[in-house]
This record gives structure tokens, C-alpha cells and sequence, in this order.
């Protein structure tokens, strides 16, 4: 028996949306035309410390806010003129890794964030389905 304890995680998850129009090129299919979604999005970020003062990993209102920035560049666009949709399918798949990024660099750029690490992000289109995005 040893007395060392077990290295545990936290995640933290927190779920917004956006509203946008895509078209999904070379899809064989009603899809390949311009439509809109409200696209939901779920993103969840994962520490191993707490705060010295809070003990949080990290204040929800701070994770909210940084994914609401994210989410600002794509609402109420038409995803397939923005950089990179220009070129890059507008898919879930692709937005998950968009959100996923843009997060990823949002958080490792605040003092605050107390080592945080974005999981995942998941979007959907649909309830019924979604598209999650994580690098290993």
C-alpha cells in the first residue's frame, strides 16, 4: 500500500450556439445547397489544480466568455466566405476543430486559465447528431 494519492482531473463543460449558413461542397445531396442552422456547441476543458483561492480550475464565467469570443466570429455568417470555409468544407467536423483551436488559443494566452486545457468540442446541427473534435 502506498501513501500517494491518486492524480485526478476536472472537466469543466459549457454549452452555446451560434446561428450561421453553410453549403457543403461536393456532397451529393440538398446539403450542397446554401442553408442555416443553429448550431450548437458544447465545449469542455479539463485541469489537475484548483486555485489556491476559489479552488476552481477554472471560473465558468471565464470559459463562457472565451467561447462566446470564438463563437462571435462565426455567427450570423455565411460560413462558406470566411477563412478557412472559403477552402475547407464548412462541415460540423471542421467547425468542431475551428472552435476547438480558436478556443484552445484564446485560453493558453490567459494567466488566469491556471493550466486549463481544452478536451473537446462537440457541435451539432441536429440533436439527434453531432461532431467532436479532440487532439490526443
Amino acid at each position: 500500500m502506498t501513501d500517494r494519492q491518486p492524480k485526478g482531473i476536472w472537466r469543466l463543460t459549457v454549452r452555446s450556439d451560434f446561428a450561421a449558413a453553410h453549403a457543403l461542397r461536393n456532397y451529393c445531396g440538398k446539403c450542397e445547397n446554401m442553408h442555416g442552422h443553429n448550431f450548437a456547441v458544447e465545449a469542455v476543458v479539463e485541469g489537475d489544480r484548483l486555485t489556491p483561492d476559489t479552488e476552481l480550475v477554472l471560473d465558468f464565467k471565464v470559459l463562457k466568455q472565451e467561447l462566446k469570443g470564438v463563437l462571435e466570429m462565426l455567427d450570423h455568417k455565411m460560413l462558406n466566405e470566411m477563412p478557412p470555409f472559403d477552402v475547407m468544407n464548412p462541415s460540423s467536423e471542421n467547425l468542431s476543430r475551428f472552435i476547438y483551436r480558436h478556443l484552445a488559443e484564446r485560453l493558453s494566452g490567459r494567466e488566469d486559465a491556471n493550466g486549463v486545457r481544452v478536451h473537446a468540442v462537440t457541435v451539432s446541427e441536429k440533436a439527434a447528431q453531432s461532431a467532436t473534435y479532440m487532439e490526443l
